[in-house]
């Protein structure tokens, strides 16, 4: 029984390799099961054994790629003398690295933005809701803390900070992935990070805090 589910778990791992193949390489419009399957070099058949669909197999490539850091921010932020935007700041930039690094999570990342999601991939954007959701919501609780705590200048709202945030993100990696790599990813993303994050800062809130 363990060799049989040992198996299994590797037949499931070459059909998501392959379907990462062919999705970035073709499109995930453009690429059928019966593509998957002999780039995977299993039956058909066994491609809908794990996955009921093209979508079901997207979906397992989209929890491949986590978001920044959410659960450290989520505990990290509740802490009661914490600077709650230098954790925000440290963990998104450290998602930056762990993408500059990753070329599979680049992969990933480039067929999500490139897929058509119309029809039946629609239902990848309903999940995709869910987890920015979620990741929004981690997100303003936290500068909803850093506002209580006097670090979130006034002129900011915790739902403003989190789209900026999160379309600073967006912008970064689109470009990055998309348009050749035409930028440090790391040492402009992290300094467009700084400053962003130096326009949330309210003046002296951290030597003020320091202080303390």
């Amino acid at each position: 029984m363990r060799r049989t589910k040992a198996e299994a778990e590797a037949t499931r791992s070459r059909i998501l390799n392959a379907a990462e193949r062919m999705f970035f390489a073709k499109g995930v419009s453009n690429t059928t099961l019966e593509e998957v399957a002999k780039a995977a070099g299993v039956t058909r058949g066994a491609v809908y054994w794990h996955f009921a669909n093209k979508t079901d197999l997207f979906l397992a490539l989209y929890d491949a790629v986590p978001l920044p850091q959410e659960d450290m921010v989520a505990r990290e932020v509740e802490t009661e003398a914490s600077d709650t935007l230098a954790i925000v700041e440290s963990a998104t930039g450290d998602w930056l690295d762990m993408l500059a690094k990753d070329e599979q999570r680049q992969r990933i990342l480039a067929i999500m933005l490139r897929c058509d999601y119309d029809n039946d991939m629609s239902a990848v954007l309903v999940r995709q809701k869910e987890i920015d959701d979620r990741h929004n919501a981690t997100l303003e609780l936290a500068f909803a803390r850093a506002l209580e705590r006097g670090q979130l200048q006034v002129s900011w709202t915790p739902a403003s900070a989190t789209r900026a945030l999160r379309w600073m993100m967006m912008g970064l990696c689109t470009e990055w992935l998309l348009f050749g790599r035409r930028f440090d990813l790391v040492a402009e993303g992290r300094e467009a990070l700084r400053r962003l994050f130096a326009s949330f800062r309210q003046p002296q809130a951290g030597a003020d805090q320091a202080a303390e």
